[in-house]
């Protein structure tokens, strides 16, 4: 069954506005943690990235990261995330900490800084175009299922160390993508296990880029089983409404391909991309191509919920009173200065609803380079040259995310402990963007750099995406 939901409507209970995770909001960050605040962060942050995939609405997700937690416990993987939640908890403090001191200051020239930014942008706001993001439902496990009907009412998932997807019965039990496999076990004794097969997914996701192209030729591809389209001179040469041209498409796309797909039909990518998680699976969200409707669609809506906020974003602005977009306004005066300014202005976008409205594929977008680097005092553990790289390929993952493009050139830079500076980059056999990619990629680098200096001290790591 197809729906077609209306703002002012709940939609369907997959995913409302206000958020599926309410019995396990981002913890509470204060400047000194007990043990037990620091478990309850650690447990969140052990839900990993996927925390609000679809089809997980009833899944009690305080009783899942309290399974992560005893079934990670003593594992490299727990070693590895105890660390990084210390990490951003003493970041946290440091963010508070500046809080405070801004909060005894005049700050009326960053609210003047903050107002002509939203003025301004604000003339910029396009309403003419009508963007969907179409995206498969469960997409590598859907395909499976075509090849094995007996699955259908049976949990399993596509992986093996680490699931890359799950269908929706898994999902009841908490399971998703990017969870470790024995954990998934734990939630879901049951649980079926399948191998990749990416010939497969690859062929398919052909079958539907062919009907998409049918409604925009220049379609952009976000990823295998995701895409945006402009289909405002579709509806006008056919004169359909928004969602009648939609709801064709995604019962062209299942009739021709027995796979559903759900979309989000918006002004521009970014409203796009959050309306298409509405309805899912099998469905589509309209959000209307009015100021008035796109303010009051994001006021409420949890930060979580945006494409470029993560988990670690997401706690960090937690921690200062913004929890969804709306919350950001009333905190406009602080933001350049705790988050700097790519991140404010990315912010003050999310919190007006603005986004790109150019869709076209991939391949004819200017060469784009994106990167981060931090400083820190002298390192050498391996362990711990490797946890920074983790978390710098994380911090570049968000970017990428942000700036909406991917990359097939991964810079390394290092600064040595005697300040000189040394890169290493490789070309990829593909696109890429995802943290557990970059790092794959990268740590090769850092390898071969530590074979090459013994001993090697760094005060300096930095990754770059380009092309």
């Amino acid at each position: 069954m197809t729906t077609t939901a209306q703002p002012e409507t709940s939609g369907t209970d997959t995913d409302d506005p206000s958020g599926s995770t309410k019995n396990l909001p981002p913890p509470q960050d204060h400047p000194k943690e007990n043990g037990e605040d620091a478990a309850a962060s650690l447990k969140y942050s052990l839900l990993g990235p996927s925390l609000l995939k679809a089809g997980q609405d009833t899944v009690d997700q305080s009783k899942v990261s309290e399974i992560i937690y005893n079934a990670s416990r003593g594992s490299k993987f727990f070693n590895r995330e105890e660390a990084r939640d210390k990490s951003l908890t003493a970041k946290i403090d440091q963010i508070l900490s500046k809080k405070r001191q801004l909060e005894k200051l005049d700050l009326g020239y960053e609210l003047r800084v903050a107002d002509s930014l939203i003025a301004q942008l604000e003339l910029s706001r396009d309403l003419s175009q009508h963007i969907v993001h179409v995206d498969c439902d469960a997409f590598y496990a859907a395909v499976e299922q075509l090849d094995r009907p007996e699955l259908k009412d049976l949990p399993f998932a596509v992986g093996g160390g680490v699931l890359t997807t799950c269908n929706y019965v898994a999902r009841k039990y908490g399971c998703r993508s990017g969870m470790a496999g024995f954990v998934a076990k734990k939630l879901c004794p049951e649980l079926i296990l399948l191998p990749i097969n990416f010939d497969k997914y690859t062929a398919k996701a052909g079958e539907v880029r062919e009907i998409i192209a049918e409604y925009d030729p220049n379609f952009e591809s976000a990823s295998i089983d995701e895409a945006y389209l402009n289909i405002t001179d579709y509806c006008t040469r056919h004169a359909m409404a928004p969602a009648d041209a939609v709801g064709k498409m995604r019962s062209e796309i299942h009739e021709k391909t027995s796979i559903t797909v759900s979309a989000g039909i918006a002004a521009n990518t970014r409203l796009a991309k959050i309306c298409s998680n509405m309805n899912k699976p099998n469905g589509q969200y309209v959000l209307p191509s009015e100021r008035v409707a796109i303010m009051e669609f994001m006021r409420d809506l949890p930060c979580r919920k945006v494409n470029g906020i993560g988990r670690v974003f997401e706690r960090e602005l937690a921690a200062v009173g913004i929890h969804t977009l709306g919350d950001i306004c009333s905190n406009r005066q602080y933001l350049r200065q705790l988050f700097g300014e790519k991140a404010y202005e990315f912010l003050v976008h999310c919190y007006l609803g603005l986004g790109r409205t150019c869709v076209k594929p991939a391949e004819t977008y200017e060469r784009k380079s994106v990167g981060t680097e931090s400083t820190f005092r002298d390192m050498s553990d391996p362990t711990e040259l490797r946890n920074k790289l983790r978390r710098t390929s994380e911090d570049l993952e968000q970017d990428l995310r942000r700036a909406e493009c991917k990359g097939r050139t991964l810079c390394l830079k290092v600064k040595l402990h005697t300040f000189e500076v040394l890169t290493r980059q490789v070309v990829l056999p593909r696109a890429v963007h995802l943290a557990t990619e970059l790092y794959s990629h990268a740590l090769p680098m850092l390898t071969k750099l530590e074979q090459e200096i013994p001993g090697m001290k760094l005060r300096l790591m930095g990754l770059r995406s380009a092309g």
